[in-house]
C-alpha cells in the first residue's frame, strides 16, 4: 500500500487587520528625562506621605496608592497635548498630579477639605476636575471604560481633535461594560486608547487565576481593537508605546488597547494587609524592576551628577510636606456645601 505523503505544515496566516507598529523606547533628552524623573518621584512622595496621613487618621474612607506604578502615567501622560482627556478608577492621585492639579489641591481633598479640587466632598476615590481634563475618579470597578468611551465620542463629535486615555486595572478587565464601550468604540471609530494598568493581582488574586486569558493586550481582538503590550516598569517604554497608539488614534483608525505590565508595592488598598503574596517577591520587583531607579540610572549614564538628583528629592519632600501642611491646616467644608453640586443646573 502506497505511503500517505507527508502532509506540509500550512504557512502561518497573514493578519488581514491593519496594526499598529511595535512601539520602541522613546529617545529622550537628558532634560526630558530628568522631568520624567522628577514627576515619578512627585507621585511616589506624594503616595507615601498620604499613607502617613491616612495611617494618623487625617484621611478617612478609601485610599488607593499608586506606588511603583509611576511610569505608566509618567510615560503616557507626557505625550498628551492639551486638548486631550483623562479618565481613571479610584487609585488616581497620580494621574491628577499629572494634568497639572497642584499637589496642595489633591492632598486637601484627600483631607475632606474645602480647599480641595473636588471641595472636600470627593476625597481620594472621586476627585474630578474639567479644568484640567481629568474626569475622575471612579468608585465603580470599570465605570470609567464606559464614561470614557463618552469623553472619546465627545471629541469626535465636536472635531476637536482629542483623545481620551482611558486607565483601568486588571481586575475591571474582566467587567461587561468593559466590552459593550470596546464594541461601540470599534463601530464609531471613536478616539480612545484603553490602558489596562496591569499591576498582577487586581484585589487580591493573581491575574492568571482570575482570568482566562491572561495576556490582556489581546482582550480587544473579538472587536478587532488592535492591542499592544508594554513595560509599565519603564518610563521610556511607556511613552514611547504612547507615541505609537497616539498617531494610530489621531490617524481616525479607531481605539487601541494598550497593557501596561506593571507592579504596585502596596497594597489594594490601605486597608489590605497584601497576605496573597510574599514580602521576597514583592522586594524583588523592587531591587530589579523599579521604574524611579531605572530612570535614576539612566540619568546617571547621561551625565547627571549625583547633587542634582539629591537637589531634586529635597525640592520635591518640601513641596509635598507643604502640601500635607496646607491639607491640615486648611478647614473643611460648611455643612451647607452637602447640598451644592448635587445636579449641573440649578433647581
Amino acid at each position: 500500500m502506497a505511503k500517505a505523503p507527508a502532509k506540509q505544515s500550512a504557512p502561518p496566516a497573514t493578519p488581514n487587520r491593519p496594526r499598529p507598529d511595535e512601539p520602541q523606547p522613546y529617545k529622550a533628552s537628558k532634560d526630558e528625562l530628568l522631568e520624567f524623573y522628577k514627576q515619578m518621584l512627585l507621585i511616589r512622595r506624594f503616595e507615601e506621605k498620604a499613607g502617613q496621613l491616612y495611617g494618623l487618621g487625617l484621611i478617612g474612607g478609601f485610599c488607593h496608592l499608586y506606588i511603583g506604578q509611576e511610569a505608566v502615567a509618567v510615560g503616557l501622560q507626557s505625550a498628551l497635548a492639551e486638548k486631550d482627556s483623562v479618565i481613571t478608577g479610584y487609585r488616581d492621585h497620580g494621574h491628577m498630579l499629572l494634568c497639572g492639579i497642584p499637589p496642595k489641591d489633591v492632598m486637601a481633598e484627600l483631607t475632606g477639605r474645602q480647599a480641595g479640587i473636588s471641595k472636600g466632598k470627593g476625597g481620594s476615590m472621586h476627585m474630578f476636575s474639567v479644568e484640567h481634563k481629568f474626569y475622575g475618579g471612579h468608585g465603580i470597578v470599570g465605570a470609567q471604560v464606559s464614561l470614557g468611551t463618552g469623553l472619546a465620542f465627545s471629541h469626535k463629535y465636536s472635531e476637536d481633535g482629542g483623545v481620551c486615555l482611558a486607565y483601568f486595572g486588571d481586575g475591571a478587565a474582566n467587567q461587561g461594560q468593559v466590552y459593550e464601550s470596546f464594541n461601540m468604540a470599534e463601530l464609531w471609530k471613536l478616539p480612545i486608547i484603553y490602558v489596562i494598568e496591569n499591576n498582577q493581582y487586581a484585589m487580591g488574586t493573581s491575574v492568571n487565576r482570575a482570568s482566562a486569558e491572561d495576556q490582556l493586550y489581546r482582550r480587544g481582538e473579538s472587536f478587532r481593537i488592535p492591542g499592544i503590550q508594554v513595560d509599565g516598569m519603564d518610563v521610556l517604554a511607556c511613552r514611547g508605546a504612547a507615541e505609537e497608539a497616539l498617531a494610530w488614534v489621531r490617524a481616525g483608525k479607531g481605539p487601541l488597547i494598550l497593557e501596561m505590565k506593571t507592579y504596585r508595592y502596596r497594597g489594594h488598598s490601605m486597608s489590605d494587609p497584601a497576605k496573597y503574596r510574599s514580602r521576597d517577591e514583592v522586594q524583588a520587583v523592587r531591587d530589579k524592576s523599579d521604574p524611579i531607579e531605572h530612570a535614576k540610572q539612566l540619568l546617571e549614564k547621561m551625565g547627571v551628577k549625583e547633587d542634582e538628583l539629591k537637589a531634586a528629592e529635597q525640592a520635591i519632600r518640601k513641596q509635598v510636606n507643604e502640601a500635607a501642611d496646607f491639607a491640615e491646616q486648611t478647614p473643611e467644608p460648611e455643612p451647607g456645601e452637602l447640598y451644592t453640586d448635587v445636579l449641573v443646573e440649578s433647581y
